[in-house]
This record gives C-alpha cells, structure tokens and sequence, in this order.
C-alpha cells in the first residue's frame, strides 16, 4: 500500500513540477493496453514517441503500475487508456492525476450504446475493442486529439486515420464474411471471462464467460457444474482458453463436460484483453481478430 501511494505521490509531483516541451520535440505519449498502442501508432505513426505499458499477454484487470512505469506516465504529453474502469488497478493513478493529458478512447462512445455491467464502477462492459463500429469511432478520437495537440501534424493523421478506417471496413466485412460460413444455431462461445459480449452483439453469437466480465472474479464449483450442463445441453463443440486468462479454470470445464460422457474440445487460445506478441501478425488488431474469428469458427464447424 505504501508502495502505490509513493508511485502516485511521484506521478503527480513529476506532473506538477514538468517543464514545458520545446516545439521540435516530439509529443511523448503512453498507452495502456496493446490494443490501445496499436491504435495510435497507426495515427501517429513516426511523428510521435510512443510508449506502451502492457504487453502481450497482460491482463489489464489486474494490472498494477510498477517503479518503472512512473517515469513514462511522468514524462507524457498524453496519455490514453480504454476508460470504463478496464484497468482497475490503474484508475486511482489516472483520477489523481487530474488533467487533460489522460485520454479515455471509451469518450469517444455514445455511452447507451454500450453493454451494462455490475461488475464495473462505470457499470459497462469495458471490452469494446470487440466492435469493429466502435474502434472506427476510437480511431476518429484519436486522430483529432493528436490533431490538436500537434497542429502541424493535422494533415498526416487524418489520412493515417482515413486509411486506418478504411483498413477497419475492411476487415469488418472480412470477418462477417467468414461468419456466414458458420451456421447460426452453432454460434455458441463459451470462454474463460466475458470479453466476447460485444463480439457476440455484432456478430450474432451467444457469449458465455466462465468468470464473468472481469477477471478479478473466481469461478467456483457451481458455476462450472452450470456451465457444463449448458454445453451439453447445446451440443457445444469446443471451448476457448484466452492468452491472458491462466487455463486451469477452462480446463477444469472440459473435465466437467467430459466426465458426464459429453466430449468437448479446447478449440484454441483467443487474445481478449491483449494483442499477440509485437511483431507478428496477431500482434496487431486487424491481425487479432481476423486471428480469432478464424480460430472460433474452425473450431465451432
């Protein structure tokens, strides 16, 4: 405790105490999640330093700022998280902070739009990178936050922000595409968390979480018993682990459902919360996606 309270204490008197950055250097800016990092290179591009805390395989959920972290969070000119209290270890850090410089991506979101959820202070469900629609809108935040911040910068990310949404529409009808192969009554997602809700909104899926929407919550016995009956009263054909959620609660699911003489499948590993690693192709949002859906509806055939 005394630890976090010295990481925000360096935070704000870093952010109190920054001098003014000369106009030839470049707009120093973080990200939270890989999702959110990833937005904004494709904007921003080389005109900005960019900076990520999290990585692949990071949950944000339970993410907490390390020593490290101060001097990136203390030397930004922006920074933008996912808001809607996805990272919740986080967001005492951000309140603190108290300025203009934290950018929430989920403002750019007419909020009754968005899924409830009673898990969350904000009370939505947070993981709204899985609407294509929405990531369009984040993409035309972004551009006109850097827009501002760097004005002679505007033209360039608005046409990285143009083609980025193009690359969106694309990958939109890709993905709805591939869908269509898969007939409806076998739409059925079952995962570690509820990180799908908004996937399954758009796609026509019924998303079922094992431990709900956030990972901070336990699945117990019961709720595996319930579940198990679920998939085999759907003739469910397999279940998904996600690369940052540990395993063992989706495997104990699996031993559920087959120790009733119900054979069931661990069709893959989905990203939820975080890209693949950097550089590789999952490792990108259009890449994650097109990642997933394929994985899910191979899986499901």
């Amino acid at each position: 405790m005394k630890k976090h309270i010295l990481i925000l204490s360096l935070i704000i008197l870093t952010f109190s105490c920054k001098s003014k950055k000369n106009s030839n250097e470049k707009l120093n800016v973080v990200t939270t999640t890989s999702m959110i990092t990833d937005l904004v290179k494709n904007i921003g591009g080389d005109h900005i330093n960019l900076q990520g805390l999290m990585g692949s395989g990071v949950d944000p959920h339970l993410y907490k700022a390390s020593e490290g972290d101060v001097t990136k969070l203390a030397n930004a000119d922006i920074i933008f998280y996912n808001g809607l209290h996805l990272e919740g270890k986080l967001v005492e850090v951000f309140d603190k902070m108290k300025t203009k410089k934290t950018v929430a991506i989920s403002d750019a979101l007419d909020k009754s739009t968005l899924i409830g959820s009673e898990y969350f202070a904000s009370n939505y469900d947070p993981h709204i990178w899985f609407n294509v629609d929405y990531w369009i809108q984040a993409t035309q935040f972004v551009t006109n936050v850097l827009s501002e911040a760097i004005p002679e910068q505007k033209e360039v990310f608005q046409l990285n922000g143009a083609k980025y949404t193009k690359q969106l529409e694309i990958l939109k009808s890709d993905l709805t595409a591939t869908i269509n192969t898969l007939p409806e009554e076998k739409r059925i997602l079952v995962t570690a968390h509820d990180a799908f809700n908004y996937f399954g909104k758009a796609f026509g899926f019924e998303v079922v979480g094992l431990q709900g929407i956030s990972t901070a919550t336990e699945a117990g016995v019961q709720d595996v018993q319930k579940l198990s009956a679920f998939i085999i009263e759907n003739n469910v054909k397999a279940i998904f682990v996600e690369s940052s959620v540990p395993k063992r609660t989706i495997e104990a699911l699996q031993a559920s459902v087959n120790s009733k003489n119900h054979h069931v499948e661990i069709g893959g590993e989905l990203f939820s919360d975080a890209l693949g690693t950097s550089g590789t192709k999952e490792g990108t949002y259009i890449g994650m996606f097109e990642y997933n859906v394929n994985t899910i509806v191979n899986s499901l055939k």
